[in-house]
């Protein structure tokens, strides 16, 4: 199963992506996460990509496919993969349809999940998280015990600086103008699947695994 995870921030998307890659035995691969062990391993990918990111440039599409390019014919991708944060733009859409053609593989759905801006809004200013363990919590959805204490280690929970509404709506409205292209292309492309991020997470898998089987 070779799958595309698209999604704003607060859809939930990093619990769905744990869900479909346990499913599926496939590896959860986030572009961050390969440009981090890239830099971490001083590959010569990730010396190349750290020269940008040092200089606050925007690592070229090429170098980008070349990353993704070496991720996904390793060996713990022989089941498939599930692409997360990538891609971003048209143009790495098209390269990778080209990438994948070219080593006879096949890209089997894009899952798209779909909330409401104002809902996405109160999942990510509501969010607290645990200055000592990482834990999160909810003002709304998830409540600790114990006001602003984490129920875990009894660490203090703060509030993500970037977390607060004008943050969060920028972000969001970034993400969505960002995305729209890749919507259209994949939507025309018959790979798109919109999936209902406001039901419950694990009817939100169910419609997932229907959708993409």
């Amino acid at each position: 199963m070779r799958l595309i995870l698209l999604g704003p921030p607060g859809a939930g998307k990093g619990t769905q992506a744990g869900k479909i890659a346990k499913k599926y035995n496939i590896p959860h691969i986030s572009t961050g996460d390969i440009f981090r062990a890239n830099i971490v391993n001083n590959t010569e990918l990730g010396i190349l990509a750290k020269k940008y990111i040092d200089n606050g440039e925007l690592v070229p599409d090429g170098l980008v496919m070349d990353i993704v390019r070496d991720r996904i014919i390793q060996d713990d991708t022989k089941n498939g993969f599930l692409l997360d944060g990538f891609p971003r733009t048209l143009e790495q859409a098209m390269a990778l349809d080209e990438m994948l053609i070219n080593s006879n593989m096949k890209l089997d759905a894009v899952v798209k999940i779909k909330v409401n801006l104002d809902l996405l809004v109160t999942r990510i200013t509501g969010r607290r998280i645990c200055k000592e363990c990482g834990a999160t919590y909810h003002v709304d959805f998830n409540k600790p015990k114990k006001s602003d204490v984490c129920d875990l280690c009894n660490g203090e929970l703060y509030q993500r600086s970037d977390d607060n509404e004008d943050v969060v709506r920028n972000r969001i409205n970034v993400y969505i103008e960002q995305t729209t292209p890749l919507v259209e292309y994949y939507t025309n492309r018959d790979v798109l699947k919109i999936i209902d991020g406001e039901q419950s997470i694990d009817d939100v898998f169910n419609q997932i695994v229907k959708e993409v089987e």
